[in-house]
């Protein structure tokens, strides 16, 4: 005990995700605006360093599926959390979106994304590709250059494979600082990083970066808590947690264990038990009614240990496993595992992470059913070995190039220098239904799933009989 209380004391901080990534991840992002307001009063208390809850599949699932205004749930939340920084998920060139965008979409949407509430917005690319990310890393700093607000983080996807040495990560650690991103984040969507492996990884990117690293996983393959001790150890600034309601399965470690973890240690949070027991019992009704109702399925609380075993992501293997029964054909499993890798070289060994890891399972599927590698690509795989997803870390194999997308010009530069500004079309396009600036990047994003949304919104307003409304079609008799 002396020793802990000479040592230095290094508090790990915690990002709280039950409000975005938990819910994401066992409910398919179905929780309602409504279910989050009350509690944020206590949540704000906590201590958290930052409150994860926007961005990422909410802002579809928002306006497909609750019919709700993302805005709007922004700018409640941000009412709410008076002392805690608010943190995003933003998928670089393709915003919230599934298509490379404009520089000018861009920029609007992370100045209207600060504008209405968030503090901090972390960045991906599927390809971890660096010129994907640069325009939204350059949108924040002039909005944090202009009103001292705005922290623009880049995460890295993690991944396993040849090409991902050390030496990788640190080189990309070197070139985040360079592009004047404030923090890094690792982030483990599959659950592939494992206890010693963290270590090493957070010593070795801490060598070469003075900036924080922050480190984000999934419990799915049942290694996380452990990886994120050995990462504490090693250095890493922040973890990222979620509430043990909405914990484990395909979500991340609980909140509460990873405080009591460290606690009376040098590392020690501060956060008090009783506040989040408190913040826990007010989800866990929630979290017996998705139980009851069937939108939490128990088979994503479990341990994938196939995660481990084949360095492939659960969500990948279970697609896969449901591709090959479709045609009849699940006693090939083993030798589309063994494909895999082999298409995944193909590709230029991309990150097995959304969407590249469907991509490349759809190929290694198609390779073995057809019984001739790449006799059939689909428009995905052409379009990787296009360039239109950027770069990968190794050069694609020329003979597959060849064979798949004969005499075409490959795209080498950034993808989105080859878009037009778009935002002037956009709104041309979107004005009938426009209400607020924020419409139009809503509508940017997900066109008709927009205006549909857009359509209720004004049934609503102008107090339409809903039990007319043909809302399959989108129609709202007034």
């Amino acid at each position: 005990m002396a020793n802990n209380e000479t040592a230095e004391k290094k508090p790990i901080k915690i990002t709280e995700t039950i409000l975005r990534d938990a819910h994401q991840s066992l409910i398919a992002t179905r929780m309602p605006t409504e279910l989050m307001l009350p509690i944020l009063d206590k949540m704000d208390k906590v201590g958290y360093h930052s409150i994860e809850c926007w961005g990422g599949a909410t802002f579809d699932a928002s306006l497909r599926f609750l019919k709700e205004d993302p805005w709007v749930r922004l700018r409640k939340i941000k009412d709410g959390l008076k002392n805690t920084k608010t943190q995003m998920l933003f998928r670089g060139q393709n915003i919230l979106g599934y298509r490379p965008y404009a520089d000018d979409v861009v920029d609007a949407f992370v100045e209207k994304s600060v504008a209405n509430g968030i503090d901090i917005i972390r960045i991906f690319d599927c390809m971890n590709d660096l010129r994907n990310l640069q325009e939204a890393v350059n949108a924040t700093n002039v909005i944090k250059k202009r009103e001292g607000r705005g922290h623009a983080q880049i995460a890295l996807s993690y991944t396993l494979g040849d090409a991902y040495t050390m030496e990788y990560w640190m080189d990309m650690a070197k070139k985040i600082e360079e592009m004047g991103a404030d923090s890094i984040c690792i982030k483990d969507m599959a659950g592939l990083l494992v206890p010693y492996k963290a270590s090493e990884l957070i010593k070795s990117m801490k060598s070469v970066t003075k900036l924080p690293i922050q480190l984000h996983t999934h419990y799915t393959s049942g290694v996380a808590s452990m990886t994120y001790l050995k990462a504490v150890e090693a250095g890493v600034d922040v973890i990222d947690c979620a509430m043990s309601p909405f914990a484990l399965g395909t979500s991340q470690p609980a909140t509460e264990v990873m405080v009591e973890t460290f606690k009376g240690t040098e590392y020690d949070t501060g956060f008090d038990q009783n506040l989040l027991a408190e913040i826990a019992d007010y989800f866990r009704p929630y979290r017996d009614e998705c139980l009851a109702n069937g939108l939490l399925n128990p088979k994503v609380m479990g341990v994938d240990i196939k995660t481990l075993l084949y360095q492939v992501p659960g969500g990948m293997l279970s697609n896969m496993v449901s591709q090959l029964k479709e045609q009849n054909a699940e006693d090939r499993y083993y030798d589309v595992l063994k494909e895999i890798p082999q298409v995944r070289k193909d590709l230029g060994e991309p990150p097995l992470v959304t969407p590249s890891s469907q991509i490349v399972g759809t190929q290694a599927v198609f390779n073995v059913l057809m019984g001739e590698r790449y006799k059939m690509a689909t428009d995905q795989t052409k379009d990787v070995l296009r360039g239109k997803y950027g770069q990968t870390v190794k050069p694609m194999n020329q003979e597959v190039i060849d064979k798949v997308i004969p005499g075409e010009e490959r795209i080498t530069c950034r993808p989105a220098d080859l878009i037009e500004n778009e935002m002037d079309k956009l709104e041309s396009e979107m004005k009938e239904w426009k209400q607020q600036d924020e419409d139009v990047l809503s509508y940017a994003l997900f066109p008709q799933v927009a205006t549909d949304f857009f359509k209720y919104r004004q049934a609503q307003q102008e107090k339409v009989d809903m039990t007319k409304a043909d809302s399959k079609n989108g129609a709202y008799p007034v």
